[in-house]
């Protein structure tokens, strides 16, 4: 019973609210002016309620004259300066089957810049290693065969070579990654699954970082962004507000197989060492310091094995000592490791890895001396060593 009244009486209560609304007569321009006013003096009057005298209106974004905003319109200058610097590459290799004497074709696909008008293109080597057939694509949608010109494997990068008119070619301008700083906005274009010219924007997370590609190989002073990279954009152009290219999109972090915002870009700076070298001969040339081989340990590099004749052995640097033993007739041979010296810095830097050896010596040039501490029989003392020349590609310890 108590339900029904409730009821009853809400209903009721509704219908007069109702009627009222619809019975209400409509408010003229000046009747709306005094409840306005009537509104203001009692909210002044409310104890508690204050009415803000400094209140600024809503922040509202800026356009520019053509309606795009400050960062659209920095996307699509980036666009516009670079996107027909970008080349689509195309390979075909040939991989013998297994447990069949048939061969099988393979296709891979990845990017590249123009960088001068003689028809010279910037991609990674991995993008181009082992091809048989290098097909290049410009911007106007022509395409044509193209050859390697030199590659630097250590580095990823390779430069390629195509027979196409100037009026085609549209060399991309290159920056400094002496300059980048983490949180700097980049942008990256490439041609993701055959996307052509597909441009993704995004900053520098970290720099200086140190990727290790197929073949044990490892980059140094890398750049991680986080701008999309996926399939097809390896050895694309990583540029930087002015449009200039500041790196070579290589790599990304995945488990997928596509971008989890985990990117890596060789920095321009390398590529700009590199480069001329491998135009003018074909490949790097590094300076040599003459090991072969050395063992990391707590204490240092100790060495594993010199090249006869170089620069280390020529240098007073000992390896591991062959100790011959005879028994009757026979004669055997051990190697004591512990004869050999342990590198503990170059030129006064700490050095822990391999790695970190190598690359202090890499930043050299051929007939350059570099002065090591060693360890021998207990004792620290100092070796200068001047570098030669390498063979082409090598990179050892």
């Amino acid at each position: 019973m108590t339900r029904l009244l409730l009821a009853s009486f809400a209903s009721a209560l509704l219908a007069s609210v109702m009627t009222a609304c619809w019975l209400q007569p409509a408010q003229t321009p000046s009747t709306t002016q005094a409840v306005a006013q009537d509104r203001g003096a009692r909210l002044k009057s409310t104890p508690f309620i204050e009415e803000d005298e400094s209140s600024q209106p809503a922040v509202r974004p800026i356009f520019l004259s053509d309606g795009l905003t400050p960062e659209e319109a920095i996307n699509i200058a980036v666009y516009q300066a670079a996107n027909r610097s970008v080349v689509n590459i195309t390979t075909k290799a040939v991989q013998a089957a297994r447990f069949s004497l048939l061969e099988l074709q393979s296709e891979g696909s990845g990017s590249g810049s123009v960088i001068d008008k003689a028809g010279h293109i910037l991609t990674n080597f991995h993008v181009v290693e082992g091809a048989t057939h290098i097909s290049v694509t410009l911007y106007s949608g022509e395409s044509f065969d193209a050859t390697i010109v030199g590659a630097d494997p250590v580095n990823d990068i390779a430069v390629l070579k195509l027979d196409a008119p100037p009026e085609q070619l549209f060399p991309v301008e290159f920056g400094d990654s002496r300059k980048l700083r983490a949180g700097m906005r980049v942008f990256a274009l490439g041609n993701p699954f055959g996307l052509e010219r597909t441009l993704t924007t995004g900053i520098i997370s970290n720099l200086n970082r140190s990727l290790q590609i197929h073949g044990n190989r490892t980059i140094r002073s890398i750049i991680q962004i986080d701008a999309a990279i996926n399939p097809g954009n390896s050895g694309g152009p990583l540029l930087d507000a002015h449009g200039k290219l500041i790196g070579i999109n290589t790599a990304i972090a995945t488990t997928s197989g596509q971008s989890a915002g985990v990117g890596f870009a060789i920095p321009v700076n390398l590529v700009a060492r590199v480069v001329p070298q491998l135009l003018a001969f074909g490949k790097v040339v590094r300076p040599e310091v003459g090991i072969s081989k050395v063992y990391e340990t707590e204490k240092g590099l100790l060495i594993a094995q010199m090249k006869p004749g170089g620069p280390a052995e020529r240098a007073g640097l000992r390896g591991p000592k062959v100790v011959k033993t005879r028994r009757g007739p026979f004669v055997t041979e051990a190697i004591d490791r512990t004869a050999a010296d342990r590198i503990m810095a170059v030129d006064g830097k700490k050095i822990t890895t391999a790695d970190d050896f190598l690359g202090y010596v890499e930043d050299k040039k051929p007939g350059d001396v570099v002065v090591l501490t060693i360890v021998r029989e207990g004792q620290e003392i100092e070796v200068p060593l001047t570098l030669t020349t390498s063979d082409p590609g090598e990179r050892t310890p």
